[in-house]
């Protein structure tokens, strides 16, 4: 809070003898209570330097602080409370962020830096089901947040492209696969032959041997193999861009795990130069510090693994790109290999690994469970986002029928609905998929923060409002609550950001929301009287900053709903 600062500054100016700025701007509160003011101090610590009594210290102090920002200081036992200048302060924030329009908010701390996001990452050959949501969502959200921050963002879409599953595959379409079958409907036919391998399996588990020697064939080079291994993996690119663009989801880099095929035995060399490499039972592995496993390089038949192909693609990206931060956004069961891989590094001499960081998130849960692509209990993610926009057209026939552009805006809300379902939550927490919870249009969604800002461009337009040169001085309750929230937006976005925690932007977006339409609610905003102006501008500030935040977070705004 910007104007937390400039009270530490005035604060510093009685209490520079006894206090440094950073330690008053750390003891600063918010009161808890609105009647005791906007910025609360407390005196506790000014006890042994004055020798006096907290209580007698902040009675003294309130009546010391005098400044045009404050309206009032008063003592409330051992606290000074203090009430800021609502005419100025509500000036300067709308003042800004009509000036500022989008770019309100924006940092520079990222500037002439260059951050890697690693998100999404599908296996092709399977469908893309609800299960692959998060990774996606909360990877875009940190990138566009990133973006914000002032960094240069490479985002990385580190397809599942290689490994057994794909000799799995290939031993089940040339069992039981229909070449033309496939063309008509590539990835839901693929992931048939998929489950299907697997069920087979139970009854016929020499198909495990059949699929891995399809499997080495695949990585010996032989062409068939690398015919329908390429076919399958083009087909799925091709699925996936139109989930993609559905989304509005945009990557960088589509290199996915076969990309680095041909690297990874330069770097199981490097470490073996290094003298990192031990023998562990016929692997190779590379011992890490007491309490982690060692991490395995090369298993005794010389196959590479998980972790050979992420140091050889860490390697490679900091090559390309020259990071200075790189994010995994991977789900929470893969904390250890992350942790070993970041181990891994820091041994072989990296110091740009310090910039590394493992973005955990919890499941999307059916039932309590985690979904099991294997045994096809699958949520397609296709169908959920038709299912959204099919309801969010049918809620615009119900109230507003004559609404132009109907099947954009409903693609708009259905799509907003299931991304902030998600972007809501913490993102550590599992998530249950309940497609009723996604998909409603009042309380804490995506539709009613689109609803507010789509409510809040039609008082714009009936009053023909332009925001230029706009000076607009508040000082009633509800628009303070309103003036408050939006000058707290840049922090909220650096905060998201250090946190690499999306959902403090929507748990913004929603109390700014909440605000706006108690304030519509309490006050007649196009009132003909000399204030009307100043309300209009303080609308104008929510449009621009509602629809800045759900824009981080990927969501489209309406200015009709």
């Amino acid at each position: 809070m910007k104007y937390k600062i400039d009270a530490a500054k005035e604060l510093y100016q009685v209490l520079k003898d006894a206090l440094s700025l950073e330690k008053i701007e750390r003891l600063l509160e918010k009161p808890k209570h609105e009647q005791h003011g906007d910025i609360a101090f407390p005196c506790f610590e000014l006890a042994k330097a004055f020798r006096k009594a907290p209580v007698q210290i902040a009675s003294e102090l309130a009546l010391q602080l005098q400044s045009p920002l404050f309206a009032k200081v008063e003592a409330a036992g051992p606290y000074v409370n203090i009430f800021l200048n609502r005419h100025h302060v509500s000036k300067d924030v709308i003042g800004t962020i009509v000036k500022e329009k989008e770019l309100y908010g924006n940092k520079e701390f990222g500037t002439g830096k260059t951050i890697v996001i690693d998100y999404s990452s599908p296996n092709i050959a399977k469908p893309f089901s609800m299960g692959h949501l998060r990774s996606t969502v909360i990877g875009n959200s940190l990138k566009r947040i990133s973006e914000k921050c002032g960094y240069e963002v490479v985002g990385i879409n580190y397809i599942g492209d290689w490994g057994t599953q794909f000799g799995k595959l290939i031993a089940a379409y040339k069992k039981w696969g229909d070449e033309e079958k496939v063309k008509q409907n590539p990835i839901k036919e693929l992931f048939r032959l998929y489950v299907h391998f697997h069920e087979e399996v139970k009854e016929h588990p020499e198909l495990e041997d059949e699929g891995r020697a399809w499997f080495k064939r695949l990585e010996d080079g032989d062409q068939e193999a690398v015919v329908l291994w390429t076919w399958f993996r083009s087909e799925s690119l091709q699925e996936f861009s139109r989930i993609y663009e559905l989304l509005g989801v945009k990557f960088d880099s589509f290199n996915g795990e076969a990309f680095y095929n041909n690297k990874m035995d330069k770097m199981a060399d490097y470490l073996e130069n290094l003298g990192l490499l031990t023998e562990s039972e016929g692997a190779k592995v590379v011992s890490l510090e007491e309490g982690m496993p060692p991490c395995l390089i090369k298993k005794s038949d010389g196959a590479t693994l998980y972790a050979t192909r992420d140091l050889t693609a860490a390697m490679y990206r900091q090559g390309m790109y020259k990071f200075d931060r790189a994010l995994y956004v991977v789900g929470g069961e893969q904390s250890l290999h992350f942790e070993q891989i970041f181990a891994v590094l820091k041994k072989m001499g990296y110091s740009w690994v310090e910039g590394m960081s493992h973005v955990p998130f919890g499941l999307i849960l059916k039932d309590g469970k985690k979904m099991s692509t294997r045994k096809g209990k699958v949520v397609l993610l296709e169908e959920v986002i038709a299912e959204a926009i099919a309801l969010a057209k049918q809620n615009i026939e119900d109230k507003n029928p004559s609404l132009p552009n109907k099947e954009e805006v409903a693609k708009q809300v259905g799509v907003g609905a299931i991304l902030f379902h998600d972007l809501k939550n913490e993102r550590i927490h599992n998530i249950e998929f309940s497609l009723e919870h996604m998909l409603k249009f009042e309380g804490e969604t995506g539709p009613y923060v689109q609803y507010t800002h789509a409510r809040a461009c039609s008082i714009l337009r009936k009053s023909d409002f332009t925001p230029d040169n706009v000076s607009a001085a508040l000082a009633d309750d509800t628009s303070w609550a309103v003036v408050k929230l939006l000058e707290s937006f840049p922090k909220v976005v650096e905060t998201a950001f250090e946190r690499y925690e999306p959902s403090h932007i929507s748990k913004y977006i929603l109390d700014l929301a909440q605000a706006f339409n108690k304030y519509y609610g309490n006050v007649r905003i196009l009132e003909e009287d000399e204030g009307k102006q100043s309300r209009l501008a303080l609308v104008y500030a929510v449009t621009v900053v509602l629809k800045e935040g759900l824009r981080l977070l990927g969501i489209q705004s309406p200015d009709e709903m």
